[in-house]
């Protein structure tokens, strides 16, 4: 009846619990034979690999008197090993006292390395889809940056407590003076630390040998990981930073390049406890992490340098506003925080030849150079007009015609306003080419929103001939403000919506405030957190 099993009896009453009797199939799943067996311990089919928990849940099972089955890594008598599934159970005498164990084995070594296999590949998987969406965050995170060294800390915020008990970036200027430096790591516990060696100075990052060969690094480097010395550190960190990186944990470390496309920008460093803790799969993910950020962060460079550029050329289009006597003036130009090219929103503010002040706001279509160009051209060729000292609608229909005749713009909007004063009274007279209306704020909190004197925008096609001025007395305390469509128009939020939240915020404003504050505060009450458009805002305020 035992014959295919493979069966073993042991006597627990005999020291050492030996074996007594052993089936034909026990022979033929270990190799040993009966004689070779009998008088032994079970413990003969153990090897290195055998697990002790496992071992140690039987004898505890035996004692309490169950039936115990466990799955073991067992050796055959030549030294294969195979997974063994076990049952034993007591036999008792009418008294009830233990007088022998029986043990029934099955070899189960396909089923289980099976299923190793499929567990295996499993975890391959998982540890993989990990992999690549910390690759992916990463750059989705310093991509959507558009501050430098907000990326940097971006980067080790996500990358070293991913891969490391901490680490930091480390990023230098063009002559390589480190510029900016932030420390992470995986555990709160040690926040504080990293902390206080933040605030530490940086002679343990000038004299690394680690950093230094990743900062001078040629594109064929590959970096590999080390484990940390701990003599050599005192070479060039003080008592403090080398009680800091014990505390931090000193066993591996892994530092790798942040390569631009023309130098390297700084280092990412990873350390671990662990004196093993970075394995080929985590190098790669490292080194392909280092590459993806060192782009990123280049063009993160080259997108503010250029950004630089651009709002300086802007600015320079735009004029200073003159002091004009017995007026308070101010304004604003908001650059869209989307793009780094330079828009056709602008202003002006020009005192004329019979002694009244002229205001424009306008906007060219497009964010690019070409709308830049024809914004100072339309200026200009406002200015002229203006000076003439012809009334707002004739400046505006004298602009459209040269706008479309010389193909300065393709579309354009503009408002233009004469401010005109005489003995006590302040009469306001304007024209608008397509664009939004102009406010005015009187004292207690009214506001009229001046839709008067509308027409096409400019280059559409000709300004009618019917167009009238509009206009509106002045009285002091009042403010009249002028802007573009980026302070009132975004994308959860109309036109007609924004102009209604602009009258909102003048009502809310109190009577004693200036131009410039009044300037301040719309932009904040109305500007996003993401600036899709560039805004000009112009305010004029009689005391």
């Amino acid at each position: 009846m035992t014959d295919g099993l493979s069966v073993v009896v042991t006597d627990p009453r005999q020291p050492d619990d030996p074996i007594i009797w052993v089936s034909e199939g026990f022979t033929r799943l270990t190799g040993y034979d009966a004689q070779s067996v009998l008088g032994r311990n079970c413990r003969l089919l153990q090897g290195p690999r055998t697990e002790s928990t496992s071992l140690m849940r039987l004898r505890e099972g035996l004692a309490q008197g169950q039936v115990v089955s466990e799955l073991l890594l067992n050796y055959r008598r030549d030294g294969s090993p195979f997974w063994n599934r076990v049952v034993i159970g007591n036999v008792r005498d009418e008294s009830g006292q233990v007088t022998y164990r029986v043990g029934v084995q099955a070899d189960v070594t396909d089923s289980v390395e099976a299923a190793l296999t499929r567990d295996a590949g499993a975890r391959v998987e998982r540890e993989t889809t990990i992999r690549l969406d910390l690759l992916a965050r990463v750059s989705d995170e310093l991509t959507a940056r558009l501050d430098y060294h907000d990326a940097v800390d971006a980067l080790g915020d996500l990358a070293v407590p991913a891969l490391a008990t901490w680490g930091f970036v480390a990023v230098t200027d063009d002559r390589g003076r480190y510029e900016h430096v932030h420390l992470a790591t995986s555990e709160p516990d040690l926040a504080a630390a990293i902390k206080e060696l933040a605030n530490e100075d940086l002679g343990w990052l000038y004299g690394a040998p680690s950093v230094t060969a990743a900062l001078t690094s040629g594109p064929g480097f590959i970096a590999a990981p080390y484990r940390v010395a701990r003599a050599g550190i005192r070479d060039y960190a003080s008592q403090r930073q080398y009680e800091l990186f014990e505390e931090l944990g000193l066993g591996s470390a892994l530092v790798l390049p942040l390569r631009g496309r023309d130098r390297v920008l700084g280092v990412i460093a990873f350390v671990s406890r662990d004196l093993e803790a970075f394995s080929p799969e985590v190098v790669v993910t490292a080194a392909h992490l280092g590459r993806r950020a060192g782009l990123a962060l280049d063009n993160t460079r080259l997108f503010l340098a250029e950004r630089s550029a651009a709002l300086t050329l802007q600015h320079r289009l735009l004029p200073a506003i003159p002091k004009v006597e017995g007026l308070d003036v101010a304004a604003a130009y908001v650059p869209s925080a989307r793009s780094a090219e330079v828009g056709g929103d602008w202003f002006d503010v020009l005192p004329l030849a019979d002694g009244s002040l002229g205001l424009a706001v306008g906007d060219v279509v497009g964010h690019d150079m070409r709308a830049a160009a024809a914004m100072g051209q339309l200026r200009s060729l406002l200015r002229s007009a203006a000076w003439e000292g012809s009334s707002p609608a004739a400046v505006i229909a004298r602009v459209d015609t040269l706008v479309r005749g010389l193909d300065i713009a393709d579309i354009a909007t503009c408002v233009y306003a004469r401010w005109q004063s005489a003995d006590d009274a302040v009469l306001v007279t304007y024209a608008r080419a397509g664009h939004p209306p102009a406010m005015l704020r009187l004292p207690g909190g009214e506001v009229r929103v001046l839709n008067g004197g509308g027409t096409t925008p400019l280059g559409v096609g000709p300004v009618s001939d019917s167009v009238r001025d509009g206009a509106v007395s002045v009285p002091p305390g009042a403010m009249l403000v002028l802007y573009t469509d980026g302070l009132v128009e975004r994308r959860d939020r109309g036109l007609r919506g924004g102009i209604d939240e602009l009258v909102h915020s003048l009502e809310s404003v109190g009577d004693d405030v200036d131009a410039q504050t009044l300037v301040d505060t719309l932009v904040r009450d109305l500007v996003g957190a993401q600036q899709e458009d560039d805004l000009c805002l112009l305010v004029v305020r009689r005391p």
